[in-house]
């Protein structure tokens, strides 16, 4: 009866330390210090499903970490998540990295969400925490504090990034969709990019623009259209998408309003060849595949994704879905899954919890064969970012999402056009 006077957040930080400490019990008086870690993602509210995939996945890997022994060159050293809610509010992001601070972590990851992120950035810079953002696209939030720490404004850059930035996301869409359009022998000329108008919204689109613009990949984006981030009606930006008459239509969205756009170009029977994402959450989690069903079926997206190809990414993923009561083991996972790994990386070479050191780790950071599609080794350049991460063109294909671009990476041959109802 006791956990019924918790609040909702209070019992998801209850519940899942108290799992991480049942999982693997020490013998009284051999307890080795730990390690904290801060990991903050919108575990409620209109990202909940994204949220709480982000922290089991980062719960997994930490409980990996210490089934294995730990970090060995701090003496076998556990890592200790310190779970964070930001729900789904900037503000409440930075509130939440404090906090978590206050409470010991001397780590931060996060926060899916980018203007989430991009409010735990000061945080982490004015409390001299390492930050490894596990997911969060928008280039300037790691380029802002790399300018800064060049001009001498700041003298050590903590924050670093893992997941593809806006740029990268924008030449792999413009890359793939060429690529997939010729193998599936058809010239889409006009394509319509309708996006949310929040901080990665705006940043993806402007950089799938400009990619399209420099590569010339033979179609053309003839209208982008804003919406609001918490827009509950889209019935005029459709209508005007529908006026443009577009041969592909190419969505960056949010969850929630995923399943608006969706539902009404289903409504005023847009016709295209295909919806083909340059890179939007949304569109592949299993809650919105439940509620969508065949209005998101053959529906194509750019995004990051685990490389099932590689054994121990399978090994993982089976794990996952027993823990998560049948998931999917995907990108918001799978990245965070794979931020825990990288910081016991770190940690294990730079023998020590000092901000400086983990940084210093940080940047020589060099991981072959990673658990997520990747253009090579996990390195870190001068901005923060690693340039090898690498979006996949997956496609929704018997209500489940499966890699099927680029060919070495497919899991199943592509469907496009997609078939006329």
């Amino acid at each position: 009866m006791a956990i019924l006077s918790l609040g909702r957040r209070a019992f998801l930080r209850t519940t899942v330390a108290g799992a991480a400490v049942a999982a693997f019990p020490l013998p009284l008086g051999a307890q080795p210090k730990s390690v904290k870690i801060g990991a903050v993602h919108p575990v409620t509210g209109a990202l909940a499903e994204i949220g709480q995939a982000c922290r089991l996945g980062a719960q997994m890997a930490a409980d990996a970490v210490n089934a294995a022994g730990g970090i060995t060159s701090l003496g076998g050293a556990r890592l200790e998540l310190v779970p964070g809610d930001t729900e789904n509010k900037p503000d409440v992001a930075r509130a939440e990295a404090e906090r978590v601070i206050s409470a010991g972590a001397q780590l931060l990851v996060g926060a899916f969400h980018s203007a989430q992120t991009a409010a735990m950035v000061p945080v982490a810079q004015q409390k001299r925490v390492p930050f490894l953002i596990d997911i969060s696209a928008a280039d300037p939030i790691t380029a802002n504090v790399a300018d800064s720490v060049k001009k001498g404004e700041q003298k050590v850059q903590y924050v670093y990034r893992n997941f593809p930035t806006s740029r990268v996301f924008g030449q792999r869409a413009a890359q793939f969709m060429a690529e997939i359009f010729k193998e599936a022998g058809v010239q889409p000329k006009r394509v319509v990019l309708i996006y949310t108008n929040d901080l990665f919204g705006q940043t993806q689109a402007r950089q799938f623009q400009a990619a399209v613009k420099e590569r010339n990949p033979g179609f053309e984006i003839v209208e982008a259209i804003p919406y609001p981030e918490a827009a509950t009606d889209l019935a005029t930006e459709v209508s005007k998408l529908k006026s443009l008459r577009p041969d592909v239509i190419a969505p960056v969205t949010r969850a929630t309003t995923a399943i608006l756009l969706l539902q009404e170009l289903a409504k005023q029977r847009v016709e295209a060849l295909g919806i083909v994402s340059p890179g939007t959450p949304g569109l592949y989690e299993a809650g919105q595949i439940a509620q969508l069903k065949e209005l998101v079926e053959y529906v194509m997206d750019s995004v990051p994704w685990p490389n099932f190809k590689n054994p121990r990414t399978q090994k993982v993923a089976e794990e996952y879905v027993k823990r998560s009561g049948g998931k999917t083991f995907d990108t918001n996972s799978g990245y965070s899954y794979e931020a825990i790994l990288v910081l016991a990386d770190v940690l294990e070479r730079a023998k020590s919890t000092e901000p400086e050191a983990v940084v210093d780790a940080l940047k020589k950071t060099s991981i072959k064969n990673p658990l997520m599609v990747a253009a090579g080794p996990l390195t870190f350049n001068e901005t923060g970012d690693n340039p090898n991460a690498s979006p996949a063109m997956i496609q929704i294909l018997g209500q489940k999402p499966v890699v099927v671009w680029p060919r070495d990476a497919a899991a199943q041959k592509l469907v496009f056009p997609r078939p006329k109802r």
